[in-house]
């Protein structure tokens, strides 16, 4: 029988695991989190601390999927930043099992997204529909082609839809090289008057150098965007965490 992770790594797929986080804690989602993670959540407020440990905890069981190991054994960390070698913000990375198997998540609100690949880099960022200063803040983080189509946009909310379509596909990119948003997002042009998905160039230390860039289906009032190395891309596959825990409760992974 084919596995999870033999399934991705064979059609070089990109996997897509879509949450939302519940209203109260679920049984045994705190025992999967870290030490550390643990200690954040403390520091939460409600509804933020369940928001944020049922996300890592969604986490877990979604890459146990795949390492075919419990989630509880699953130890993830953070490779160095790839432009100033600081060992606490570069991408993410799991530490234990072995694997080539690489994630990013992204959360807004109660929402969250998880991107899933073998042996790539990966980035995905959600961000929810919201009142902004567009106008203020597009100057700061776009690029001249970027600034000249929200402002050609014919109102407000057209604006705002614009800007977030490229500031989820912005966090995306970089997201996927590990550099945040210390960089200048002027100069990550992620072309928004193209449905995509598109090709996006950077120049970044053990990076790729182009990344394709695509937007991504998601509820009404949320944005999406994912950025994976450009180069023969496989399929796109859109899961619902929904479909892998009753799999998981009864010890045959389908999804």
């Amino acid at each position: 029988m084919t596995t999870a992770y033999e399934r991705l790594r064979d059609r070089n797929a990109v996997h897509i695991w879509q949450g939302r986080a519940p209203d109260a804690l679920a049984p045994g989602d705190t025992d999967l989190l870290s030490e550390e993670e643990r200690q954040k959540v403390r520091r939460l407020p409600d509804p933020a601390a369940v928001r944020y440990t049922a996300a890592h905890a969604a986490l877990r069981r979604v890459l146990s999927h795949y390492l075919a190991v419990p989630p509880g054994e699953v130890v993830l960390g953070r490779r160095p930043c790839p432009r100033c070698a600081h060992p606490r913000h570069g991408r993410p990375r799991i530490e234990w099992p072995p694997t080539d198997l690489e994630f990013n998540l992204s959360r807004c609100g109660p929402h969250w997204l998880l991107a899933v690949v073998a042996g790539h880099q990966v980035g995905v960022d959600l961000e929810g529909d919201r009142s902004l200063d567009v106008d203020g803040v597009s100057g700061l983080v776009m690029s001249a082609p970027e600034l000249a189509h929200v402002r050609s946009r014919p109102d407000e909310r057209a604006r705002t839809r614009a800007f977030l379509r490229c500031w989820t596909r912005k966090e995306a990119v970089v997201k996927a090289i590990g550099i945040g948003i210390i960089t200048d997002l002027r100069a990550v042009d992620v072309q928004p008057c193209q449905d995509g998905p598109v090709l996006v160039g950077r120049t970044d230390p053990n990076s790729p150098e182009t990344w394709l860039v695509q937007d991504l289906p998601v509820a009404d009032g949320l944005f999406a965007a994912l950025a994976r190395e450009a180069g023969p891309a496989g399929p796109l596959e859109i899961h619902r965490y929904e479909e892998l825990v009753p799999s998981m409760e009864t010890g045959v992974l389908v999804a």
